[in-house]
């Protein structure tokens, strides 16, 4: 990637929960090429670091993250406790910022107290202790906002808390805020209560998301401009590929088919294994692989592998680097997760780890659910089936282990959509553009 010549138009703070972050490569493969395009990135980590494995972009970002002081858990301690515990971190950032600038520290603390009692879950209940944290946390981000002149705008990633946090640091700055909404941070009301999801989009400049369904729904809360960003291809991802000869991978008998994702409801993994239970029953020879950190739904897919007689059959085999994960790719025959929209709302967008099994050339079966429909058209680049559907998922699964044709295909076509679509670099040029122009109207 050339490094182009763009003059700096001032800092922006990143505001991010967790920094770097195995799961979430495409925010570390985003702050890269920022900065690889001129843009100046000051990084405000809410949680220290806490995970062994990283990936090899995080070495490339220039920006040293700064992390705020490590905090225990709210919701099983009382107020006073925590206090107890945490505000000797906290109180010297929060007088600091008062000297420098005593009404907006007012009203961050207006808005905590406000919102605190706004989100109870009853009229009677006590008010949330979330936001009085948020607004400590807040403090301290400030504290290393305000001796830098360069900063002039304050970004953050997930719409629920560091968005709030960016928010009050926002108001004890006098700085304009964005952020970048995902999945759940949008879809469930109780991470966003009392209507604070809409409240954030009107105090900011801007919103990005990830999917147009996602602009569509966010849209209707707000007139603030909303932008769709395809995350595009990971660094790291699109290294491997240029690295790499062409994928001559032959089946060698069997289909093996690969998934990837947290052990979670809303992946629908669990129907994935049922659907390998079915191709067992047909005598399909097979065997699959999913590759993913464990989560509330690994229990469950166990026990559905155990009594029906698919350890043979069926390797869960963890969360692994980009490096293992992209010869994992270049080895499956097919590419399957079957996502679903759960009760609460909670759901994904357009699962990254899709895109990256379109751009090796692997044929994908999932669902038409969330932004899934924007990037697949059934039975051009993929094949789509309703959720919660094992044997659907098993009939597409066979379909493309008999018809060669029909694979070969298929992923001829989602090679080339992800190669007209999602291009993580153009994604980055357009919000350099938005920083930018944030910062220009300081």
């Amino acid at each position: 990637m050339k490094e182009t010549n763009i003059r700096k138009p001032g800092r922006v703070a990143y505001v991010l929960k967790n920094f770097p972050k195995l799961s979430e490569t495409f925010i570390a493969s985003e702050i890269y090429r920022l900065e690889h395009l001129g843009s100046d990135l000051k990084l405000l980590v809410i949680k220290p670091f806490s995970e062994s494995t990283r990936h090899a972009v995080v070495a490339k970002i220039k920006a040293n993250p700064h992390y705020l002081p490590a905090t225990t858990s709210l919701s099983e301690t009382s107020l006073a406790k925590w206090l107890m515990l945490h505000l000797p971190d906290f109180w010297r950032s929060v007088i600091s910022v008062s000297k420098k600038n005593p009404i907006g520290v007012l009203k961050a603390a207006r808005f905590a107290i406000f919102q605190s009692f706004r989100a109870r879950r009853s009229f009677f209940g006590l008010p949330r202790k979330i936001y009085l944290k948020e607004f400590l946390q807040a403090a301290a981000v400030t504290e290393q906002i305000i001796p830098d002149d360069d900063v002039r705008h304050i970004h953050a990633h997930f719409a629920h808390g560091a968005t709030t946090i960016a928010w009050m640091t926002a108001m004890m700055t006098d700085l304009p805020f964005s952020f970048t909404a995902h999945a759940k941070d949008i879809y469930l009301e109780s991470l966003n209560p009392a209507g604070l999801l809409a409240r954030k989009m009107d105090a900011a400049q801007f919103v990005v998301t990830c999917t147009e369904a996602n602009r569509s729904h966010l849209q209707a809360l707000s007139h603030t401009p909303v932008h769709c960003l395809y995350h595009g291809l990971t660094v790291d991802f699109t290294d491997l590929l240029r690295s790499q000869q062409p994928n001559t991978h032959e089946r060698n008998g069997h289909i093996r088919a690969l998934a990837v994702g947290r052990l979670v409801e809303k992946k629908g993994l669990d129907t994935f294994v049922e659907a390998c239970g079915i191709l067992r029953q047909r005598k399909v020879n097979f065997e699959a692989v999913i590759v993913g950190e464990s989560g509330d739904a690994e229990s469950k897919i166990r026990r559905y592998i155990d009594a029906n007689g698919l350890s043979e059959h069926v390797q869960l085999a963890g969360a692994m680097p980009q490096t293992r994960l992209f010869a994992e790719y270049r080895r499956a025959d097919v590419f399957c997760l079957p996502c679903r929209i759960l009760a609460n709302g909670d759901r994904d967008g357009i699962p990254n780890v899709m895109v990256e099994a379109m751009a090796c050339g692997v044929p994908v079966v999932t669902t038409n659910v969330s932004g899934i429909p924007e990037v697949i058209s059934s039975g051009c680049n993929g094949l789509l089936v309703e959720p919660d559907n094992p044997a659907a998922l098993a009939d597409s699964l066979e379909r493309l282990y008999i018809d060669k044709e029909l694979s070969a295909r298929l992923s001829l076509a989602a090679f080339e959509t992800v190669k007209e679509r999602f291009d993580g670099e153009e994604s980055a040029r357009k919000l350099a553009k938005l920083f930018r122009e944030a910062c220009h109207a300081r």
